[in-house]
Order: structure tokens, then sequence, then C-alpha cells
């Protein structure tokens, strides 16, 4: 093992992975080679004599740093770059790390020395982030069913460790007939209303698959496509939103009902072994919002406005569309929308997304707006470090210091969209930041923007650019940990909570000092005309009818299947998918037609293959606290580095190291209002 890269701490800057040694037959020996290591340091702590804080809990936080190394490596590979050896190694790995975890959250002696510690926690003499660190290692061992009967805790890791399998299952699933269903188009005349630039990324995606001389239209992860905002050719347009659509649901090998069927019946047996009603009463049980029923309490108080705005921007498309040519009759449909929303923004508001691409290139959007913003807000630099080999030829290095010059760590970005790659944009952790371990943070930011052919410029979408300031929001979240337990660091954080900053990140896509500095022509270096920039501004609310409904008609599905009983559960088969889909949507009054859910369940990939399960509201109800701080931005001069430090220091820098909703009314002085989140939505 000695030659294998993961045996030992890397020794490149920031304990970068030593990406150009490790190959793909090292992930399944080093992982073997790492639990039976972890389990030995567990075996260590269980012989260490009467139980204390040092010996039990900072044990275990030092704990697992071999196996830490391989997974943060191997799943970033498995989601940003995978390939046949790595989704078989994915399956061996998968059942053996549920029976690993499950060994030790399970194990009755090692709960006991926890529960001790913690009946004890208010007389120790230890820090209050040392005190959180038991009451949370408590409370994640009860809800993993630690206090379980032997009986039970058998029962319960049988069925974690299928639930493991069908989620490696279902993520397989996905990619494979998102890659199967790409739009192959025979000419370019059919991709009427498509830049240059877009077309010649069709052809080169084409080319990739080896149809040279045709144009390859790639699905995205989510329901519709980029595309069908500016396609004049109707027939493809539908074409491409029926295959989207269709994902993971026409009755071939990557058919994901069967499976997400089965892991809804699995996780609802589960939740009633721990003492729960269903999955959804589990998982909010240890989220800010506390119950299903809270997060109902919220999503009713949105979901009328929200259709009803939707159905009234349905009108005024389909009025567009008849004034454009359409016959007297003719009503949006899906795979209308976003093309005649386009047109409609451009006649209401004067905003053309389309002619605004050559504003935002890749490049400048992230140098001078990703990093502009966050140098001027919290007083950092980037520095590319073209001498550290990251995971993929695309993949680029930064390191970040603090303008003193003190490290804060390295930043990767990976941003093209390849067959390799799963859909979607995402932030990974490979080293986590922790005093008591001494390290500083390696953060990745994924996206899957296409990628033109060579020595083109890559011209974002309005929508990508919003997207790259998102993700950067969580890399900032796990840069700027400084917790001393790594239990705590970076987005270590309840899942409801975790959108919150990202979301805040994305208000300096449009300020203007960041927009004025970046969005500039990528031929003339003309600015952005202040007109357009003020036209976006006043469009904010176009179109949130449609946006809040899609996005509602998937968090009520996620909730509607995770709050099944097992005996409800139970009487489920794969054909009943689309119907329980419908009748879920309707019973919320969110069924219109021409706008579907974000994603269909057959590749809901954050509920089925990801953490987000009975959890996907997370993004909405984390909103009400980003629209609150946005508003407090705005109050106190906004890109003001008092402003950011402010920010910095009391919520990003703190992970998962005290009570979160405690630590939002610490920052803002009070608790968050719901009314800024209408306001931007145009629910009010």
């Amino acid at each position: 093992m000695s030659a294998n890269p993961f045996a030992v701490k890397s020794t490149l800057d920031y304990q970068l992975p030593d990406f150009a040694n490790i190959r793909d037959d090292h992930y399944l020996e080093a992982f073997e080679a790492a639990v039976t290591e972890h389990s030995a340091e567990i075996a260590a702590i269980l012989a260490s004599g009467e139980p204390t804080f040092e010996n039990t809990f900072e044990a275990l936080e030092r704990s697992g740093q071999y196996l830490g190394r391989v997974l943060g490596v191997f799943y970033n590979k498995h989601s940003s770059d995978t390939n046949p050896k790595i989704d078989e190694i994915d399956e061996v790995i998968a059942p053996k790390l549920s029976a690993h975890l499950d060994s030790i959250r399970l194990n009755p002696e090692l709960f006991a020395r926890i529960d001790a510690l913690y009946q004890k926690r208010d007389s120790l003499e230890i820090s209050a982030e040392a005190k959180w660190l038991i009451e949370r290692y408590h409370r994640e061992y009860s809800l993993a069913g630690a206090g379980l009967s032997a009986a039970d805790r058998a029962a319960l890791a049988a069925l974690n460790e299928e639930l493991s399998l069908l989620e490696t299952a279902f993520s397989k699933n996905v990619l494979s007939d998102t890659n199967d269903l790409a739009v192959l188009v025979d000419s370019e005349g059919e991709l009427d209303g498509l830049s240059a630039g877009e077309i010649a990324a069709a052809a080169a995606a084409a080319k990739d698959r080896g149809q040279d001389g045709k144009f390859l239209i790639n699905m995205v992860n989510y329901t519709g496509n980029p595309a069908l905002t500016s396609l004049t050719n109707r027939a493809l347009r539908k074409r491409i939103m029926v295959n989207s659509l269709s994902k993971g649901m026409r009755g071939n090998d990557n058919d994901n009902r069967e499976t997400l069927i089965k892991m809804v019946k699995l996780r609802a047996k589960r939740a009633e072994l721990l003492g729960f009603k269903s999955h959804a009463h589990y998982v909010t049980a240890d989220e800010t919002a506390g119950t299903p029923q809270n997060v109902h309490n919220m999503l009713r108080r949105i979901a009328p406005a929200a259709v009803a705005n939707a159905r009234t921007e349905a009108e005024l498309l389909a009025e567009a569309a008849r004034d454009a040519g359409e016959p007297a009759d003719f009503q949006i449909e899906a795979w209308d929308w976003d093309f005649y929303a386009d047109k409609v923004r451009l006649a209401k508001y004067s905003v053309d997304t389309s002619a605004m691409r050559p504003y935002f290139e890749l490049e400048r959007v992230l140098n001078d707006g990703v990093f502009f913003a966050a140098s001027a807000l919290f007083g950092i630099n980037f520095t590319k470090r073209p001498d550290l080999q990251a995971y993929h030829p695309e993949a680029r290095v930064w390191e970040v210091k603090n303008t003193d010059g003190s490290a804060v760590g390295l930043f990767i970005g990976d941003f093209y969209t390849r067959d390799s790659k799963r859909g979607g944009a995402w932030m990974n952790s490979m080293v986590d930041q922790s005093h008591l371990m001494n390290e500083l943070p390696v953060v990745v930011n994924n996206l899957n923007i296409p990628k033109p052919p060579a020595g083109e410029p890559t011209l974002l979408t309005f929508d990508e650019g919003s997207t790259l300031f998102h993700e950067f929001g969580h890399a900032l979240h796990g840069l700027f940990s400084n917790v001393h337990f790594p239990h705590f660091s970076g987005t270590s954080v309840m899942r409801d909570f975790v959108e919150f900053p990202s979301q805040v990140n994305e208000m300096w896509l449009l300020w203007p000092e960041v927009v004025h500095n970046y969005a500039k022509h990528y031929q003339t270096g003309e600015p952005l005309p202040q007109e357009w920039i003020d036209n976006l501004n006043r469009a904010e609310v176009f179109n949130q009818g449609h946006d809040t409904t899609s996005y509602l008609a998937a968090a009520i599905l996620d909730l509607a299947w995770h709050e099944l009983s097992s005996a409800e559960a139970d009487k489920l088969t794969a054909d009943d998918v689309e119907a329980f889909e419908a009748k879920a949507i309707a019973e919320y009054g969110l069924d219109f037609a021409p706008v579907p859910t974000r994603y269909r369940s057959t590749y809901f990939s954050h509920i089925f293959a990801g953490g987000y399960s009975a959890g996907y509201y997370g993004y909405i109800w984390s909103e009400v606290l980003d629209a609150d701080t946005v508003d407090w931005f705005k109050a106190n001069g906004g890109l003001k580095l008092e402003n950011g430090m402010r920010f910095r220091e009391m919520l990003l820098s703190r992970g998962g190291s005290t009570e979160a909703i405690g630590m939002f009314k610490a920052f803002r002085g009070q608790p968050a209002q719901i009314e800024p989140l209408l306001k931007r939505r145009g629910l009010l």
C-alpha cells in the first residue's frame, strides 16, 4: 500500500490530492485499507478506559482520515468524470461503506460513551464548540438508530445497505438516459435562432459522438433545455421537451420507476423503525424546519399566488404568440414557454437575453465578476496555480489568500459539461478545514456549461452566470471555514440552511460595481449598456410565476413521496409513478400543463441519489433568509468590506459549529422576515 497515493497525506500544497499519480485501480484497495484502519481506530476508542472528551469525541474527530481522503476524491471523480470502471467500483463501495458506517453509528458500546458524556456535558470544562459537538454527536447517533435493540439495529443496517445500492443505480441510470436522450439534428437550418457559438458547440458535441456533420443538443438534468429559449423550430422544441420529460421512464434498462418505488418503501420502513411517522418526519426533525407541517405552512402560503401568476404569464405569452402569427386559438405548451417568455421580456422590458451573451464571457465573469466581488467584499485574492494538477484537464486550480498574505485554501473550477459528468452544478470539498487537524480547505465547483470549439470564447447565458455566482457562494462557505472540529467544517450545516449563503452570493451578479467590471463585449470591450442592466432589474419578477410553480411542484413531489407510511408505500408499484406525481401536484393546485415540475421523480437526483430527500424545500426555505439578508446588505451600503467581513465572521466562517437559526439572528439582529422573499418573487 505504500505505492497507493491515498495511503499517506499528500505533501502537495494544502494537501491537494496527488492527482498526477492517482489511478482508477487505487480507489478500491485504498478504500478497503482505510476501512480497516478506521475500524481499528474505533476499537482503540472503545478500549481507552473511562470516557473523556479527549479519548472519545476528539478521538472520533481524528479518526477516519485515510477513509476521508479516499472518499473525497472518489465521489468527486464519480460525479464529474466517471467511467465504467468507476461505476463498478461505486457499486462495490456503496454497500461496504454503508455497512462500515453502521458498524460505528449503531455500536451500543460507542453510543454508551457518547451518552455518558452527553449527560454531564454542562459540568465539563470545555469550549462552547466542544459542547455543541457532544450535542450533535448524541443527536446524530440517536437518529441513526444507536439506541435501538440489537435486532432492530441489524434490520436497520440491512435497509441502509440496500438503499445505498439503489441510490447508486438511480444515479447511474439518470446519467445514461440523459446521454441517450440527447437530440441529434441533421441540418443547421433546423437550429434557426441559436447563435453561431451555440451551433458550433452543438456541432462539436455531435462530432465527439462520431456524428460529424450533424448537431447534438445535450439534455440537462432538470426539465427543459436552454436551447428552448431561442429555437424557432417548434417541432424541434417539442422533441427536446418530450425527451427531457421522459428521462428515466422509458421502459428501457435506465428506467428508474421501480428503483425509486423501492427506495420510497425502504425509507418509510426505516423511518418507522426509528420511531417516526414517515421519512419526511425523520428528516425534518433535524432540520431548521422541525416538521413537514411547518414546511407545508410556508409552501401553501406561496403556492396559490405562484400558480395564479403563472396562468397570467401564460396568457401574456399566448397573446405574444398570436401577435407573431400563430392562430387565434393558439395555447402555450411547455416547449413554447421559454421561447415566448424571451419575446415578452424583450417587448415588455426591452430585455434580450440572447443579445447579452457576448457580454458574459466565462473568463471575465469568473475573474472580473465572481472573484472581483469576493475580493472586494471579503478581503481575499486569487492566484492561478497551473503547477498544481487537478483531476481532469479542464479543471483549474487557484490559491486563495487574505490580503495580508495569510492562506485561505485552494479553489478548483471545473465548468464544462461532458458525457462523463452528471448534470447540474455543485460544490465538493476535498480537504475540510479544521484547527484540530491543522488543515485548510480544498473545494471544487462543478458546472455544466457547453464547451465551444477550440479557440472560441465561452459565452454564458444569464442563468449560467447566475449559477456561477451561486456555486461560488458554496465555495466561499467552505473556504472561509474557521472551526476547530472537522465535524463542523464549511457547508456541514443543516440541509435547509446550506443554500442560504450561496443564494446570497447571487446578488452580486448585477451589483453596479461588479457588473460594470466584468460585463464587457468579448470582441469590442464595450460595457453592457446601463439601460439593459436597468431593464434586467425591472424584469426581476417577470416569469417568477413559472419558476416558482415549477420549483414548488418538485418540492411537493419530494414531500409527497416521503410522507408516505410504509403501509401506503407498499401499495405502490412502478406503474403508479406517473399517477402519483399528477395527484400530488394537483392536490396542491399546481397542476398547470404549460409549467411542468422542475424535476420528475425518475430524474430527481437531488432526492433519490443525493442528500436532499424530504429536503428539496430547503432552497426556498433558505431563500427567506437570503432575501432578508440581501435587504440588509442593500440597507448597509452593499459591496463594502465591513459588510462582507461581518457576514464572513458571523456566518460563513462558523460552519455548523453553532445552532443555525441562532447564528442568523445574531448576524441579522432579528428573526428572518418572509416579506422580502414574497416581494422578490412577485407574490405579495
